[in-house]
């Protein structure tokens, strides 16, 4: 039995996204495993010690990226896997499925693949069903809890949180799921974990392994480019401080003040 977590390789939490002559920049901020990412991992790990088989991590980008596979073999996971290619930030969503779907289709035995609901950097959340779709397998978004997984008759149970309450929904396996913060609390890198990392040697697959055939015919298949991006004007704004003797005579002024300008 394989397990399959997909993870991406997103710049700090706390970055800020600086716009430098028409460019996106991050500055100088760390790149780390995209955080929800973590919650894929940790789930993956609680499934593989409660049926056996092994976790792969699977990441697409530049040779950089083998840090976040690094992290991730540090939690817990037993191999790693990079789809090298330095432009895969340029790729849609639907290019990014297809290319992450035939890497999965070249491992055997997979019963599910993981992902985090979003990467912090793209904020779409469209790769994992997408992922599903290019596959043909089920997919199972905003999982907050993995109910049930019966190997033997192939049949999975979740339960995924929206804004309405908790859905309840059971699929067929092999099966695609991508899972919310609810869902666990990730563990930390262990010593022993660190240390496997460190000699861990990644399996590096390039566009051309894939067989991707037409769908990659040309260099621009898939890519989506920006001429130019504009930062949003920042708007300047006054303050006044109301100061008195108690909270209730600054009440009283504020609520002067809010009728005077009609905002009350």
């Amino acid at each position: 039995m394989h397990l399959v977590v997909c993870i991406k390789h997103t710049p700090d939490s706390a970055a800020t996204m600086l716009v430098e002559n028409g460019q996106v920049s991050w500055g100088d901020a760390p790149m780390v495993i995209n955080p929800w990412d973590e919650y894929a991992i940790e789930e993956a790990l609680r499934v593989k010690e409660k049926f056996g088989g092994s976790v792969t991590a699977l990441t697409m980008g530049p040779e950089s990226s083998t840090e976040a596979l690094k992290t991730a073999i540090a939690m817990g996971c037993d191999h790693g896997i990079l789809i090298s290619e330095e432009s895969s930030e340029s790729y849609d969503t639907r290019f990014t499925a297809l290319v992450i779907s035939r890497a999965i289709a070249r491992i055997d035995n997979v019963l599910l693949v993981f992902f985090g609901k979003q990467a912090i950097d793209g904020d779409t959340g469209l790769v994992p069903m997408s992922v599903a779709h290019a596959l043909g397998w089920p997919g199972f978004s905003y999982v907050a809890e993995l109910s049930e997984i019966d190997i033997e008759n192939s049949n999975i149970s979740v339960k995924r949180l929206l804004e309405e309450g908790r859905q309840h929904c059971t699929g067929k396996l092999p099966a695609v799921i991508s899972v919310v913060k609810e869902i666990n609390e990730p563990r930390y890198p262990s010593f022993v974990g660190i240390r496997k990392a460190n000699k861990a040697e990644i399996q590096v697959l390039r566009l051309n392994d894939l067989e991707l055939g037409d769908e990659h015919a040309s260099n621009h298949n898939g890519s989506v480019n920006w001429s130019e991006i504009q930062e949003i004007p920042k708007k300047s704004t006054n303050v006044e401080l109301l100061e008195g003797t108690n909270m209730a005579s600054i009440a009283v002024r504020l609520v002067d003040k809010l009728i005077e300008d009609k905002v009350i």
